[in-house]
């Protein structure tokens, strides 16, 4: 199971997994020691916080894929930056985003064929968990990614 966290990123690592009914939990964290703050583009050691973050994946095996990441809120020691700390960035998903950047695009690349309620219904059939007003967010959001 790690390889397919080594195949989302290499600098992440599997803390381990469950498999529920209807799901995949996969509780993963960076493997990187050091940040580099993306304000002044110094490094930082310094953990200020660990919050865990949930993030939905393409699904495996017929069951939604839940990516719980240990995410760290870092000190940033340079006195001439204007922030004292940022958060760790994850390369596969937005700041902020409850969905991976694949998961994203395989959403928009259905929901371009169809009207928003019916790829719902669609991406629901196959495990993922998306609603019309979130498609219609995407679709604008993304607009010059769809053509």
């Amino acid at each position: 199971m790690d390889e397919f966290i080594k195949l989302l990123n290499k600098d992440h690592e599997l803390v381990h997994y469950q498999i529920k009914d209807k799901a995949i939990i996969f509780h993963i964290q960076s493997s990187r020691k050091e940040l580099t703050c993306p304000f002044c583009g110094s490094k930082s050691m310094r953990i200020h916080s660990t919050y865990e973050r949930e993030i939905q994946d393409l699904p495996i095996q017929e069951k939604k894929v839940i990516l719980l990441i240990t995410t760290r809120k870092m000190f940033c020691d340079n006195p001439e930056c204007q922030h004292t700390t940022f958060v760790e960035v994850h390369p596969f998903a937005t700041p902020k985003a409850q969905k991976t950047d694949r998961l994203v695009k395989n959403i928009l690349h259905t929901s371009a064929q169809l009207s928003s309620l019916n790829a719902s219904k669609l991406l629901k059939s196959g495990h993922i968990t998306v609603c019309k007003s979130s498609i219609c967010s995407l679709l604008k959001k993304n607009a010059s990614d769809c053509g």
